[in-house]
């Protein structure tokens, strides 16, 4: 009985994962097709023309990133934007990160005035580049990212701030396409997130991204196609239903304003990007405010994915952690009609299939392995539901390189595309078996008040 009631249970919620899956692409196939036909109405020249495009801060928190700081910097200073100020936030760096910034950039100590509207740990110093009069450099104690951003939004003297990482690079038009929704809907629009590429294997040159190419080994080309799924086939569906719960700590953008009154990155989660949009979600909607919370699939940003299983694992551990904070500190908004689609959608989704998932696929695997032997479940079975449930997986993975080839063509390459597709077949073959035990080890960890970040190395931009 227990058996047969176990066997319903794995069943249906194979069925719900899937079905809201598939939903979700074909809504993000969608909201694709809406979002290039209203691009060919923008001339982005126009901005320029007719200054309407607001200053804006950009905020880079770095630790340890000696290795890929100046490629980052030099591409966040070569942007296509008409006005704006970099601040690198070198959040008490255990390597080289300050020297090399010091020495590449000619910094010199400054007297910038700094407003204490958010916590963070004392600052050292804070030096202005010779060179490039918009770029800050704020030496500060550790603390962590969060820490560093609010340290950031304290020094920063615009209303719109963009985070991103100190180890990513952006495109040069992608800061002024992440600003159009800011443009176009000011008073409502209070966040909007642009897309996460991985860069192991390009060619990077200046700061700038000149030739796109795939990495040579696996464990990169599985994050590949996450992200595909995770940007492509998933943020642009919440985007359409106004219930997107993260934007990547990569690249996002914010209005100051409504991130002081939520009170900035909070200090006690290791999720600190998605704790951040949940808090706008919730100070909007407990106080009426008409807002949006956008995606925007085509301001790219390339990151240097973890290129070992140790680093990756723990990225992927805290990832978990972060979502379970994130979930449990702001419980009552799950299934809260108070807050609209928020909490019937958003926060059930990543309830049910990102923070139990997988305690549910380990309890799966458990108890088919233990039912084959003691003859509970018919084998032929078994057999046929693994074979649907791995092909779902791949159909989506590359229905997911479908929409970025039909959209965007960052992989113009038949033999690129046919990589991505092969390793698509490869990937539910053990990496997705393994990151289930790093996000198993991540639930271990929230419940053992595990208050670590990890260690995060880095190879340093074109590395194969």
């Amino acid at each position: 009985m227990l058996s047969e009631i176990f066997n319903k249970f794995i069943l249906y919620y194979f069925i719900l994962l899937n079905f809201v899956y598939t939903l979700m692409l074909f809504l993000s196939l969608y909201g694709v097709i809406c979002y290039l036909r209203k691009l060919r109405l923008v001339n982005f020249k126009e901005y320029f023309r007719y200054r309407i495009i607001p200053p804006i801060s950009i905020i880079a928190p770095a630790y340890n990133e000696e290795l890929t700081v100046v490629e980052s910097v030099k591409s966040l200073l070569m942007l296509e934007y008409p006005e704006y100020e970099l601040i690198v936030v070198n959040d008490g760096s255990k390597d080289k990160t300050l020297e090399v910034l010091i020495k590449n950039f000619d910094l010199e100590i400054s007297r910038k005035a700094v407003r204490l509207q958010l916590e963070h740990k004392p600052i050292k110093n804070i030096y202005r580049s010779k060179i490039y009069k918009n770029l800050v450099v704020v030496d500060k104690e550790n603390g962590r990212k969060a820490d560093a951003l609010n340290a950031g939004i304290n020094c920063a003297k615009y209303n719109h701030f963009c985070s991103i990482d100190a180890d990513s690079i952006l495109e040069r038009d992608s800061l002024l396409r992440c600003m159009r929704p800011f443009i176009e809907e000011p008073e409502k629009t209070v966040a909007v997130g642009g897309i996460v590429r991985i860069a192991n294997g390009c060619e990077i040159k200046a700061g700038q991204v000149i030739k796109i190419s795939l990495p040579n080994t696996a464990l990169p080309m599985f994050q590949i196609i996450e992200y595909f799924r995770a940007f492509l086939a998933g943020r642009i569906a919440f985007d359409i239903l106004n219930s997107l719960l993260i934007i990547s700590g990569a690249f996002g953008m914010f209005r100051k304003d409504i991130v002081l009154k939520c009170g900035g990155y909070s200090h006690n989660t290791v999720g600190e990007d998605m704790e951040l949009v949940v808090k706008i979600h919730k100070y909007c909607l407990e106080n009426k405010i008409p807002y949006k919370i956008a995606f925007t699939p085509d301001p790219v940003c390339w990151t240097e994915a973890p290129d070992n299983t140790i680093i990756l694992g723990r990225q992927r551990s805290r990832w978990q952690r972060g979502t379970m904070e994130t979930i449990f500190k702001h419980k009552k908004m799950l299934f809260n009609p108070k807050y609209k689609i928020v909490g019937l959608f958003g926060f059930p989704f990543f309830l049910i299939f990102e923070m139990l998932g997988p305690v549910v696929e380990l309890a799966g695997y458990i108890y088919a392995f233990i039912a084959l032997i003691i003859g509970t479940i018919n084998f032929n079975f078994a057999i046929m539901l693994f074979i649907v449930a791995y092909c779902w997986g791949v159909l989506i993975s590359i229905l997911s390189i479908f929409i970025e080839e039909f959209s965007f063509k960052k992989y113009p390459r038949l033999s690129d595309i046919l990589k991505i597709v092969y390793y698509s077949f490869l990937e539910n073959l053990g990496y997705r078996q393994l990151t289930l035990v790093w996000r198993l080890q991540g639930i271990i960890d929230y419940f053992s008040n595990v208050q670590t970040w990890g260690e995060m190395t880095r190879a340093g931009f074109n590395k194969k």
